[in-house]
């Protein structure tokens, strides 16, 4: 199983890690987290560890604690790569990775 972590909670840097079997491949970034960034460290991390975005079957995202704007970059992410990919964030389906609570 090859999972997609994405964790963005901190603003001075951002990380992606590929775990596929026993194997785990780490890029890590310390400018300032944005969309472009973390992109880019996904492509890298894909390439580094030779796989493609559709050999992903699942995707993680850390939900926080962390900055507002920095959760909601990797968040944001991590939902259009399920939307795009059909696969699970968090276990959970496209849109549903946050419930409100009431």
């Amino acid at each position: 199983m090859n999972i997609l972590s994405i964790d963005t909670s901190d603003t001075k840097k951002a990380k992606v890690y590929i775990k596929c079997d026993s194997k785990t491949f780490k890029v890590s970034d310390s400018r300032e987290t944005r969309s472009d960034i973390t992109l880019s460290l996904i492509e890298k991390v894909l390439k580094i560890s030779n796989l493609k975005i559709s050999d992903i079957d699942k995707l993680c995202v850390n939900e926080g604690p962390g900055s507002f704007t920095g959760l909601r970059v990797g968040i944001s992410i991590a939902n259009a790569l399920s939307f795009s990919i059909g696969k699970p964030i968090n276990g959970q389906i496209f849109g549903k990775i946050i419930s409100p609570v009431y």
